[in-house]
């Protein structure tokens, strides 16, 4: 049997193979989306923001809405934290309770797209990425903005205690920051750059062409509709795909002096003619390819 083949378009390849990458990287956004959620959450429940240093006199971390205090620089004293979220009256400034209200706002903004990663099942993919890159934006504002009101609350006389008279706003006295104040930074440019790479998707989505139809493409009068098979649509793809250029068969010039006919039989008395050449013997006919 002969062997059988097969002609891809270049633009079906491509097509394809965006699609398979697109839904690649779809799947990385979408495991980034729920690390977001995860990181932003720990950074709004820990009170790791700022805290003391060797030199602050009376032991204590402060988060968005809950401050833990060591007593009076006693190590073996119990931790005593304070705070409750569904109560910002003892939030110990108004600067701090503003940015632990962005701040919650920005949690529950990222546990709502990790909630919208199911409807990838139920409606088209561009919609669910256009819905969830406007989330995340909404969800890095209210981060970003709750990242720069709180240190605007630094002259509360609760963190003066910690961190030395010389705290006020913007300037931290003798304490420094926590690791939970870096998670919120690093948490809110992930939502950025989540957000443009949920726009590229949705406005670069491609849908797979259909299968290309050779036989269709064929100029009218290039093959004999009577005859026209499998086998000699195949054979007419493959001259167009290779890109054979056509053959015309041109005669080659006689001389005046031989005047006999191509298809008429030799004489002896052609034979002595003097414009005679034994290369014009076997065929006058000569291929050239134009």
């Amino acid at each position: 049997m002969g062997s059988k083949i097969e002609y891809v378009d270049s633009s079906q390849m491509y097509a394809t193979n965006y699609v398979r990458n697109a839904k690649a990287v779809g799947v990385l956004w979408g495991i980034f989306t729920v690390c977001y959620a995860i990181i932003v959450a720990v950074a709004f429940i820990t009170p790791e923001w700022i805290g003391d240093t060797t030199t602050s006199e009376n032991p204590a971390r402060f988060g968005l809405w809950s401050s833990c205090y060591f007593g009076n620089g006693v190590s073996t004293a119990v931790e005593d934290c304070q705070g409750k979220l569904e109560d910002l009256s003892n939030i110990p400034s108004v600067a701090i309770r503003v940015a632990a209200i962005f701040g919650s706002v920005s949690v529950c903004i990222a546990i709502i797209i990790v909630v919208m990663l199911l409807f990838f099942f139920l409606f088209q993919s561009t919609t669910v990425y256009h819905i969830c890159g406007w989330l995340h934006v909404l969800s890095a504002g209210c981060l970003i903005a709750s990242i720069v009101v709180f240190p605007m609350g630094w002259d509360s006389p609760h963190i003066q205690k910690t961190c030395g008279p010389e705290a006020k706003s913007y300037s931290l006295g003798d304490c420094n920051f926590r690791w939970a104040y870096l998670l919120a930074i690093i948490a809110s440019v992930d939502a950025l750059i989540l957000s443009a790479l949920a726009f590229i998707l949705a406005t670069r989505h491609i849908k797979l062409q259909p299968e290309p139809l050779y036989a269709s493409t064929l100029r009218k009068g290039e093959l004999n509709g009577g005859y026209l098979g499998d086998s000699s649509a195949s054979m007419a793809g493959s001259r167009k795909s290779l890109n054979l250029q056509p053959v015309m068969l041109m005669p080659q010039p006689m001389m005046d002096q031989d005047r006999f006919s191509e298809f008429s039989n030799r004489t002896g008395r052609s034979h002595k003619g003097a414009m005679y050449r034994p290369e014009y013997a076997s065929s006058s006919i000569h291929n050239f390819q134009l």
